[in-house]
């Protein structure tokens, strides 16, 4: 690669979510699209094993337009740094501030301590603040697209790190405009925690129930509608999906053969059938159609989001192959199909205007597929491979046992594989959706993808990556590293200009 330089007793039968076109909206609960635990094997060529979840990104530094904030949790600080002029400033918050983000409306940067458990509220121009108390033990943060909420909640998927007495069902949801603290039950282990994009309410789900929070309420108060059937072992809640309207959700549970729709104005829940484990739900990008995988019937599902009780259309997908995951192009003319468990090199492309009878086609990948992403404002995809998962590949190839990532064109499903030094992480995509910066763990360098001519240039930086992302509404890209007093760099992705920041957090001086 070149381098360059610088309530289910008895809800399921009652009456059904209101009618009306209601787009979903898809979150990042994993898709872990592994066979039902009743299932013996699944579709052929399947290995039993279960499907890898989607990698959670870890949390980056927070970007306004102008400006970065990055948390200094063993200082207890968060430092702003302008992307403009390199200006440092830092800012005194709570105990180990672990989490920032910038609201909606850019005016805040909102800030967990967790060592405190506090929520610090900085405003992103002067850098005052004010700091309000929230249930202990929380490690995990949203905010609302109103700019109006805050939500913290204990994510059981990081480290437990608590002392003394804990309880895993609490979150602290916070109104921004003078902080006001309302403490909630929503249910154990919260696995998601959602805003409607209507803002008008909070959704939490756990494992047996979806707690709904109407935020129009003087005082919030959680209804918990039970999820799940089985009352002593619920299964795993894997995958949530709401209505931009703030009317529906929809869970998608392991090992149920069913998905559970839910009202969220009348919190009454009703079993929507499908085919024999679900793994994956994905939403048309015109919010007309729901599409679920059910692996073990080897079928596609596709619901008429005006009425998702009518009868479903069903595809067959190609007979001996396994799919598990799905994920549809934002011009809503294609899907792609893969599995992460089978190790299978391949991929299905699913024309969406072909007849139901058509199966979709199958395309070879150099490895097998760890993760596939649609890159909005392209005709691209990013293929994440895994490093084990060879297929044919002879010992020889450059590919054996290494990591790689494919950029696939959704044109003529044309591909570009590309070995990597180290496995790929986070991807930074620019608004027009031409260029991405790659993060790959551990790497002293990021790599520039552009995806109209499938081309990948390696950036060399000066030390591991932790971090990257792109600055809102602009070429430039920041890559915070590893360094004891902080580094971040901001590279021009059209220009190719780079410039680092080291010790950022004692105000140090600019490297150019």
């Amino acid at each position: 690669m070149r381098r360059l330089g610088p309530c289910l007793l008895g809800l399921f039968a009652a009456a059904g979510c209101s009618s009306g076109n209601q787009a979903l909206t898809a979150f990042d609960m994993p898709a872990l699209d592994r066979p039902s635990p009743s299932a013996e094997g699944g579709a052929a060529g399947d290995t039993g094993a279960p499907e890898a979840p989607e990698p959670e990104p870890p949390r980056p530094p927070a970007a306004a337009p102008r400006y970065v904030f990055v948390p200094n949790p063993d200082r207890g600080t968060v430092t702003r740094v302008d992307a403009d002029s390199l200006q440092v400033i830092t800012a005194a918050v709570g105990v180990e501030p672990t989490a920032v983000e910038v609201t909606a409306d850019g005016g805040s940067a909102v800030v967990l301590n967790e060592g405190s458990d506090e929520l610090t509220v900085l405003a992103v121009e002067s850098l005052s603040g004010a700091s309000v108390s929230l249930r202990p033990n929380l490690n995990a943060l949203r905010l609302s697209g109103d700019s109006q909420w805050a939500v913290a909640w204990h994510d059981g998927a990081e480290p437990d790190r608590s002392e003394g007495s804990s309880s895993y069902n609490e979150v602290s949801l916070v109104r921004l405009d003078g902080l006001a603290h309302h403490p909630l039950i929503v249910g154990y282990n919260p696995r998601q925690v959602r805003f409607t994009a209507d803002h008008r309410r909070m959704v939490a789900v756990s494992d047996d129930y979806l707690c709904i929070v109407d935020l129009r309420a003087d005082e919030p108060t959680p209804v918990r509608v039970r999820i799940s059937a089985d009352t002593v072992s619920p299964p795993e809640a894997e995958e949530l999906l709401l209505s931009p309207d703030g009317a529906t959700a929809i869970v998608r549970q392991f090992g149920e053969n069913s998905l559970t729709l839910v009202d969220l104005e009348t919190g009454e829940a009703r079993l929507l059938p499908v085919g024999d484990n679900p793994t994956d739900i994905d939403l048309s990008a015109d919010g007309a159609e729901a599409v679920a995988v059910a692996r073990g019937s080897n079928e596609l599902w596709v619901y008429d989001m005006r009425d998702l009780f009518a009868p479903a259309r069903v595809i067959a997908l190609p007979a001996g192959m396994t799919f598990g995951s799905l994920v549809l192009t934002p011009d809503d003319r294609a899907g792609l199909l893969y599995s992460t468990s089978s190790g299978a090199p391949l991929f299905a492309a699913w024309d969406r205007a072909a007849a139901d009878t058509e199966s979709p086609a199958v395309f070879g990948l150099i490895k097998g597929v760890a993760d596939i992403e649609v890159l909005p404002g392209s005709q691209r995809a990013l293929v994440r491979h895994a490093p084990a998962a060879n297929g044919e590949l002879d010992a020889g190839s450059p590919f054996y046992n290494r990591e790689a990532i494919t950029l696939l064109s959704l044109e003529d499903s044309f591909t570009n594989p590309i070995r990597l030094d180290a496995p790929p992480a986070e991807l930074a995509r620019r608004d027009d959706g031409q260029v991405g910066v790659l993060r790959m763990e551990g790497a002293d360098s990021v790599l520039r993808l552009d995806f109209d001519r499938m081309l990948h240039d390696e950036v060399p930086l000066s030390s591991a990556v932790e971090h990257v992302g792109m600055m809102p509404g602009r070429a430039l890209s920041y890559a915070s590293q590893a360094h004891d007093l902080g580094r971040i760099s901001f590279y021009d992705t059209d220009t190719g200009a780079l410039q680092t920041i080291t010790g950022f957090e004692l105000n140090a001086a600019v490297a150019r």
